[in-house]
């Protein structure tokens, strides 16, 4: 089953469903965020730079690597956000994966299982709660 993007709403710092024809047109039109979820990972891809500043994300840990590929397991949920790179994330007994890149805003629920193929070094900002 392939998840496919749905429009989301920014409001008061959360998100809710709209359909196509409710959402924001016009001046509003740029708090629209594309956001889809796969294998339990949440992908908001570009979110505009008041959404990155309302989450705090410049001041987060940043973190890195080159080009590789290992397992990793989440002992918290993990949100970040890409500054460069793609990656291949595999989930642990899961047909298929989660292609993310830079740019995009990544949730990874606590206690998943994956594996990282880093194709183009990774440089991101990360929070675990």
């Amino acid at each position: 089953m392939v998840a496919t993007p749905i429009q989301l709403q920014l409001q008061t710092g959360r998100l809710r469903y709209c359909s196509p024809s409710t959402a924001p047109r016009g001046r509003f039109a740029a708090a629209r965020v594309m956001a889809s979820a796969k294998l339990g990972v949440r992908v908001e891809r570009n979110p505009p730079e008041s959404r990155l500043s309302e989450l705090g994300v410049r001041q987060w840990p940043k973190w890195g690597c080159e080009q590789s590929k290992f397992p990793w397991t989440y002992s918290a949920k993990e949100t970040c956000y890409l500054l460069q790179g793609k990656v291949k994330v595999y989930p642990e007994g899961e047909e298929g994966f989660v292609e993310i890149a830079a740019g995009d805003l990544v949730v990874f629920p606590k206690g998943m299982s994956c594996t990282w193929d880093v194709a183009e070094a990774v440089d991101k900002h990360y929070k675990f709660e």
